[in-house]
């Protein structure tokens, strides 16, 4: 045990003294709780270091805890009220840790005395992982990494870093209870190997795995059997020498891997905290909790969604920021230029090409490096949209990455792996002119590293909030055994035959998660009330019900158990839509109108798509009384059945367990709200000249566009015979009928004849047995005719006239 003299109780208290005022914390994790007044209270530190007990004093004597600057006596035996875990030994190698010689003393004091009690609470301390507003050379020298310091860098820390500290606490550990229990049988051995385990997931959390050298890390990967097997493969095939191949497998893993650096990321950190503050009034942050509670159990797969070029700028500061690893980031080569490059790869990014699949060289290099990092416990982020979703909307997952990552845990799955679904809310996102440009027609524009330094341009204009919101981890263990029980017998097999349909569903479930998570806010509920109205204009007072009533809707039947309202009321939200410009005010003698130009209308779709997929229970209810004064719950059932996993699908919303119970609930929601009347076991909508017939007509439009898709592919469908048409004719088909349906009306919505909508509608009809596939062929049966002529009362007679019309050219 370290001698605790009078001297050295006496140069404690001086430095206590010195420094008392000068350490401060930027973070304590958890929220701290009071600790049980009745048993004994030390703390234990990972390693023996002045400065991080007297931050541990300070600390405790801040939040009123037990001092850990006493002295504590425990049956005759002296101890510190703060204990190293392991006392070091130097020698001419380095430093080496030992076990500590204070665990054994206590454990013993306690057996000799069944009356006392003591409770551990382990304390890590980080000496500004994360820095502070001033920043500099010597900030980046004294903060924390994985290497032990010694005692001038710890020195340089305390002066450098004190007013930037970071505490973890740990759960309090009561010795009497594991001592009382025979069955735990505590010794100095096992009670130090909780300890250590619980500063390595701490310190792993906080600062990731250790980094090792890139160097090694890309001879690692190259002398894999997988790589060195492609080598040869590759030798043969291109009838070359070995060694030429193993040099550009080399190429290959330096051109992949990233070289991530603990100083850039705290540079990183530090500029884009003054960006956001630049450009955002506020950065909201919701469910990092249950990522911190698994972090140093699991490697951590982030799967954000994709709506802007600073998606991952913003996750990773997000995550430095609470005191989490930045993640490794999958990025395009484009990407890898000159000056952000360098920068990017040192922050942790690394780099693949758009396709490789006729390189297997290539391929067997990357998935080598990615096995590598999940392996080692490496925190990643990709995207699984692939790029940046241009209408608003979650796009399809592409299988790449995540069938990337399955076959990468099905090699070893001694390590679970959780994704991470976060959803990313913008009030104004950065590439509206982009944006608007390819909602109008115009072509998608090439991305460009330049592209980021746009931003430049944009820091004078008001860009809201933004919201960062973490859905429910997936544990791939707990989603296998969902799927595939058998997934662990056949793990070592090359292709299972499961694998192939693991990948969608994988995809499929994640891209719901995202979606779960979505924030509402000021400007996408101004957008679903506006632009349900026939010319983008409506009464101010109006609007403002309206968007108050689809939040109080919200509350009654949210649209996901994880999605955030805004704060405030319905005369604050539109002023702020309108500081933003997506609206504009227009006085009239009447009355104040709310409109916007085609341009704002346009824009504004795509805020209305990031959260349309919350809205479409209710809207397809409201929808259905457009045409229909009243409906008895069976009937309505019935004929909205099949019309919802349709909705479902397109727009990645989670599918309810029991539909005719949440049928009823919106029924009772609307009722509650007065858009119906309900009588006996019947719902009729309002008289059409009241206000709450046409908020129920707002309510119910947004719907509009994919019950419209679904029909024109039904009837192109079903005027062949079953057996006639291919996939690929019947989606170019209704592809060229709903572009002739926007012309014909006059919008400027070239999402509505987007040929993947079609696509997804026909394999959700085949997934939920309405159409089978033979021979390339699409077969239906009576039961499809039947539900399509039922789903004609939805339309008012004019839109299904044109309908039906338009399908018959």
């Amino acid at each position: 045990m370290r001698s605790f003299s009078g001297t050295g109780r006496l140069w404690h208290r001086l430095m206590g003294a010195s420094v008392r005022r000068w350490l401060g914390f930027r973070l304590i994790e958890p929220d701290p709780v009071a600790l049980a007044p009745e048993p004994v209270t030390l703390y234990v530190i990972p390693h023996p270091a002045l400065s991080d007990e007297l931050a541990v004093t300070q600390l405790t004597r801040k939040l009123g805890l037990p001092d850990a600057g006493r002295r504590v006596e425990l049956n005759g035996l002296m101890l510190p009220a703060c204990l190293p875990l392991a006392r070091l030994r130097r020698t001419w190698r380095g430093v080496k840790t030992q076990g500590t010689e204070s665990l054994g003393p206590l454990l013993a004091a306690l057996e000799q005395d069944p009356t006392l009690d003591v409770q551990l609470v382990p304390v890590s301390v980080f000496w500004s992982r994360a820095p502070g507003k001033d920043f500099g050379f010597w900030k980046m020298l004294a903060a924390d990494d994985w290497a032990w310091s010694g005692r001038l860098r710890r020195l340089l820390s305390l002066i450098v870093n004190g007013r930037h500290l970071e505490a973890h606490l740990g759960e309090p550990i009561r010795l009497r209870a594991l001592l009382d229990d025979p069955q735990t049988r505590l010794t100095q051995r096992t009670l130090a190997r909780v300890l250590r385990v619980h500063f390595r997931r701490v310190r792993a959390r906080v600062l990731g795995p250790d980094i090792s050298h890139r160097r090694t890390l890309v001879r690692g990967v190259v002398g894999s059997p997988a790589v060195r097997q492609a080598i040869d493969e590759a030798a043969s095939a291109n009838r070359s020498h070995a060694l030429k191949e193993r040099k550009r497998a080399e190429r290959y893993a330096r051109e992949i891997a990233s070289n991530m650096s603990y100083p850039v990321l705290r540079f990183l950190y530090e500029l884009l905290k003054r960006l956001w503050n630049r450009l955002y009034d506020g950065v909201d942050v919701h469910g990092l909790d249950a990522v911190k509670a698994i972090a140093g159990e699991r490697t951590l797969v982030y799967v954000p969604c994709h709506r802007s070029h600073v998606d991952y700028l913003l996750l990773s500061y997000v995550l430095y920021r609470e005191g989490l690893m930045p993640p490794h980031i999958a990025a395009g080569r484009n990407l890898d230029m000159p000056l952000i490059g360098p920068l990017l790869r040192r922050g942790g990014a690394f780099f693949m090409r758009r396709s490789f699949k006729d390189n297997r060289l290539y391929a067997a290099v990357f998935n080598e490096y990615l096995h590598r990092l999940i392996a080692r416990g490496q925190p990643i982020e990709y995207f699984i949209e692939g790029g940046r979703s241009r209408t608003g909307r979650m796009l399809d997952p592409r299988p790449g990455m995540l069938a990337m990552t399955l076959r990468s845990f099905l090699r070893d799955a001694t390590r679970d792996v959780a994704f991470v679904p976060v959803y990313i809310g913008y009030e104004k996102v950065l590439e509206s002119n982009a944006y608007l440009r390819e909602l109008r027609g115009g072509s998608k524009k090439k991305e460009s590293p330049l592209d980021l330094l746009h931003v430049l341009r944009h820091l004078r204009q008001p860009h809201g909030r933004v919201a960062v919101n973490v859905g429910e981890p997936l544990s791939l263990t707990d989603f296998l055994d969902g799927i595939a029980p058998a997934w662990r017998e056949t793990r070592s097999q090359p292709r299972p035959e499961w694998l192939k349909q693991a990948v969608p569903q994988l995809g499929h479930a994640l891209s719901e998660r995202i979606n779960d998570g979505a924030t509402i806010n000021a400007v996408s509920l101004v957008a679903m009330a506006l632009l349900a109205t026939p010319h983008h204009t409506i009464e101010s007072d109006l609007l403002a019900h309206q968007v108050a009533l689809l939040v109080r809707l919200q509350q009654r039947v949210p649209g996901s158990a994880h999605c955030h309202l805004p704060t405030g009321d319905a005369a604050a939200w539109i002023d702020q839509v309108v500081a933003l410009g997506f609206i504009q005010r227009r006085p009239q003698a009447l009355g104040e109108l709310i409109s916007a130009t085609p341009e704002q209308a346009t824009l504004l779709t795509w805020y209305r798509n990031n959260v349309l997929h919350l809205f479409t229970h209710l809207g397809l209810v409201a929808f259905a009384f457009r045409n229909n004064v009243a409906f008895c719950l069976d009937e309505l059932d019935t004929l909205l059945a099949p019309a919802w996993p349709l909705i479902a699908r397109e727009l990645n919303a989670r599918e309810v367990a029991d539909h005719r119970q949440h049928l009823a609930a919106t029924l009772d929601a609307l009722s509650a709200e007065g858009l119906l009347k309900q009588s006996d076991s019947e719902w009729r909508r309002q008289p059409g000249h009241l206000e709450s017939s046409e908020q129920l007509r707002l309510l119910g439009q947004p719907v509009q566009p994919t019950l419209e898709r679904t029909y024109l592919l039904l009837a192109s469908l079903l005027r062949y015979p079953s057996g006639e048409l291919t996939r690929e004719t019947l989606e170019e088909h209704s592809r060229l009928l709903a572009e002739r349906l926007t012309l014909l009306a006059g919008l400027n919505a070239p999402e509505f004849f987007d040929k993947r909508l079609f696509s997804a509608l026909l394999e959700t009809l085949e997934a939920q047995g309405w159409l089978r596939v033979e021979a390339d062929r699409l077969h239906y049966d009576e039961a499809l005719m039947r539900a399509q002529k039922r789903s004609r009362t939805l339309f008012d007679p004019e839109l299904r006239h044109r309908l039906v019309r338009l399908t018959r050219q």
